[in-house]
């Protein structure tokens, strides 16, 4: 019995963090950077892909970094979430993503930029007041799409 527990309790988290990473990427494209600041800890950091060795630490410039970015049209899509828990309060995931973006004001269906990106990103995870945030994510670039010369 107490090994189902923990099936469900494992299950439990990783779905949990699975949701806080797609909740960040929703909250990105909305251009919430309040909402998507407070899904980190107090002291987390957050690099974004295009500038892995340049986070932005603590909630307060977590959320200056977006808020001060040119604004534009993104979505943001997290495919191969893999989350592998450390106890009951710490987790590390990895996950893929693409970006696709557009300049803000596009009438919809905006037409994408030309260049795109792929990357991912590594996460370190603290489950805190009864809710999981990331402490670390660290974002790297593996490919970038350009349309073919002419």
């Amino acid at each position: 019995m107490n090994s189902e527990v923990d099936v469900v309790a494992r299950m439990t988290a990783a779905w949990e963090i699975e949701t806080l990473i797609r909740r960040f990427a929703l909250l990105n494209d909305a251009g919430d950077a309040d909402a998507l600041a407070a899904l980190f800890t107090l002291d987390g950091s957050f690099a974004r892909p295009s500038e892995p060795e340049r986070p932005a630490r603590g909630r307060e410039a977590i959320a200056a970094h977006f808020r001060d970015r040119p604004k534009r049209l993104t979505r943001h899509l997290v495919s191969n979430i893999v989350v592998d828990l450390a106890g009951p309060t710490a987790a590390r995931a990895q996950s893929y993503l693409v970006l696709y973006t557009a300049p803000f004001g596009s009438p919809t269906p905006a037409i994408a930029d030309p260049i795109q990106f792929i990357g991912g990103f590594d996460d370190r995870l603290v489950r805190e007041d009864g809710a999981w945030r990331f402490a670390e994510r660290r974002g790297s670039l593996a490919l970038k799409i350009t349309p073919p010369a002419a």
